[in-house]
């Protein structure tokens, strides 16, 4: 079912929600044009995938992609990125910006995510992402189940970036886009590993951060970055 845009980018309002009971894990599918084409023909105009990178870090910013495919001219191989390794995203990456018929990357500040939280914040990465389309969507599918505050109608999609060939796309894009940045920001804040871990809970973060203490790009409302300040 579509949801309508509920209002500007700029004023999100979804609350953390409460985690639901795992479900049965389901059998690996990949990623085809079929929910592109159903929601094409609803909603009367074209349809962008949307995915996020970089809920779960404790440091560095949540990143969006957006991507309006060209059903006639899609890149082989596009997958959920976290199936891809790093140099098969990056050679997605090329074709799908050369390919797509538009794309789009958005980033969330880490200063959005402790004001906003992490899931108000991925909002606000998606609507930049969306916005940053050279041709704007009627509609967008959505990884996940949350029914973010978009530039257009909303369709979410469980496991999308399994199912959905643009969600799949949408995820190399900003994957590899908050990659490049938690590489740069190992050169600004040397000595935590960013650049290998990407802001991810590892031994070599964990040691730093005892070490060093956090520096900016850290997400100080995080459970261990609090735990250490408090210590």
């Amino acid at each position: 079912m579509l949801s309508s845009p509920a209002g500007s980018c700029d004023g999100p309002d979804v609350k953390t929600p409460t985690k639901s009971p795992a479900k049965a894990k389901l059998s690996r599918a990949f990623p085809t044009l079929a929910l592109e084409i159903l929601l094409i023909e609803s909603a009367g105009g074209p349809v962008c995938g949307v995915d996020e990178a970089g809920r779960g870090p404790w440091a560095g910013p949540v990143s969006a992609g957006a991507v309006i495919l060209n059903p006639d001219d899609l890149p082989a191989g596009i997958d959920d990125s976290k199936a891809l390794t790093h140099a098969r995203r990056e050679a997605l990456e090329i074709e799908i910006k050369a390919r797509a018929v538009a794309w789009g990357v958005g980033f969330a500040s880490v200063e959005e995510i402790e004001t906003h939280n992490i899931l108000n914040a991925t909002g606000l990465a998606m609507c930049r992402a969306i916005e940053a389309l050279s041709v704007q969507p009627v509609a967008a599918l959505v990884d996940g189940n949350y029914g973010f505050r978009l530039p257009c109608a909303v369709q979410t999609v469980i496991k999308g970036d399994s199912l959905s060939l643009s969600i799949a796309a949408a995820s190399i894009l900003a994957k590899t886009a908050r990659d490049r940045l938690m590489v740069a920001l190992d050169v600004e804040y040397p000595g935590y590993g960013f650049a290998g871990h990407k802001g991810y809970n590892a031994p070599i973060h964990s040691a730093a951060l005892k070490a060093l203490g956090p520096c900016p790009a850290h997400r100080r409302s995080w459970a261990p970055i609090r735990a250490l300040l408090d210590s």
